[in-house]
């Protein structure tokens, strides 16, 4: 007899074996790819000594994910989801098998800096290639592991490994860098990105959902998951927070600057700034299992995201390495907060048909928001220097807040729980 998890039970999504298949990966892949950007934004700043080479680390990722995104959330809503995601990945350890060699003593004698450069931002092109595939088939799969009672705790969940990963990856970068140097953590990377492919195959397929309404041309597709996000203003205003915040806020890309020329840390050090926004994440999350913020949803979100541009703003002119741990690990408590609510509402609104074109939509907010976030802290670190530019990104996400608040007052009634 299959016993049913209660909603109630803070471990409810956890039990079922097929959401741990899911969850494992959403680990491993956040801390493998992350593991790989960190130890090349190092090297990248090593041979450049530039910020803005950081920033085009994002840019790289970001313009193909951008266009292929959308392409892949009418696919996800089409075929085969577990298909697009063993496909994607496979893409990616390709993407990772060419870093290999691209590195090997043999082959860096013969490349030029510059070659060199188009080799890396090459490849991190293929992966957000990749990545415009699998981000909507992953988003838009997770809903049919769980019974709908079980949105708010899977999402909590999800999000957890997700952000464990981010903890672990880079904080497992620095060290396997000095430990094992470049090549061997390349080895490393490409043997857990074949575990998550395993880890894919254990999931069951799942029948394409099935709509009454007629079957629509792929520019039909995306303006119906367009005009669904325009039009749920809740949901336009969540994926709007998380862009501009992160956009204007984030200082993820520009951490080794900090880490080298700021706090003076070196690579090890870079590796705890890195994991510290995770850090905090997962704390919050463990205790959002047990005390979910979807009660006020959306009165949180609201409150989180200005934590976030507060502690941002804070960790701008802090010159003490423990300080700039503390205000890194808030912005990561804070962001985990807008996260869950985001992922809940995401999982709660969209019709099953058009899971697959809203993810596309969230990813294409969220990638301008992370990679092409990560370009602007680059390029504006180089324009304004380092601090001033992370300063008035924190100034910018609390005058997005405040006109965010004063345009969804009736949003303060939505309850997600």
């Amino acid at each position: 007899m299959t016993t049913v998890p209660l909603p109630n039970d803070p471990y409810a999504s956890l039990r079922i074996p097929e959401f741990r298949y899911f969850v494992t990966n959403s680990f491993l892949i956040t801390a493998t790819l992350l593991i790989q950007e960190v130890i090349l934004g190092y090297e990248l700043y090593k041979m450049t000594r530039d910020p803005l080479a950081l920033g085009l680390v994002g840019l790289a990722e970001a313009i193909p994910f951008i266009a292929l995104s959308l392409f892949g959330g009418h696919l996800a809503d089409r075929y085969d989801k577990k298909r697009l995601l063993q496909y994607s990945l496979l893409v990616i350890i390709l993407g990772s098998v060419i870093l290999y060699l691209a590195f090997q003593p043999s082959l860096v004698e013969q490349l030029t800096q510059t070659a060199r450069l188009a080799v890396i931002y090459g490849v991190l092109m293929l992966i957000g290639t990749a990545k415009g595939f699998y981000s909507p088939a992953s988003s838009s799969l997770k809903p049919f592991l769980v019974p709908r009672a079980l949105y708010p705790n899977s999402a909590t969940w999800s999000s957890s490994f997700w952000q464990a990963g981010a903890i672990v990856g880079p904080g497992v970068a620095g060290f396997l860098y000095n430990w094992v140097g470049l090549d061997n953590t390349l080895i490393v990377i490409i043997g857990l990105l074949v575990v998550c492919f395993l880890l894919i195959t254990f999931i069951k397929r799942r029948p394409v959902p099935v709509s009454d309404e007629p079957l629509l041309g792929f520019r039909e597709s995306l303006k119906e998951g367009f005009r669904f996000v325009f039009s749920t203003r809740i949901v336009l205003y969540a994926i709007s927070l998380d862009l501009f915040s992160v956009l204007f806020g984030g200082v993820v890309a520009i951490l080794p600057v900090f880490a080298e020329d700021i706090l003076k840390v070196g690579a090890e050090g870079l590796g705890f700034l890195r994991a510290a926004p995770s850090v905090g994440a997962v704390v919050t999350m463990l205790l959002m299992a047990k005390y979910p913020p979807t009660y006020n949803a959306w009165r949180n979100m609201l409150l989180a995201v200005a934590g976030f541009g507060a502690a941002t703003l804070i960790f701008s002119i802090s010159t003490n390495f423990y300080l700039s741990l503390v205000m890194l690990a808030l912005t990561g408590a804070f962001d985990s907060v807008s996260v869950i609510i985001r992922q809940t509402i995401l999982q709660i609104f969209p019709p099953d048909h058009m899971r697959g074109r809203v993810a596309a939509v969230n990813g294409i907010f969220v990638s301008s928001s992370n990679e092409i976030g990560a370009f602007e802290s680059g390029l504006a670190a180089s324009l304004l220097g380092t601090v001033p530019s992370v300063m008035l990104g924190g100034i910018v996400t609390l005058v997005v807040v405040a006109f965010v608040y004063a345009r969804s007052r009736e949003l303060f009634d939505v309850r997600l729980s």
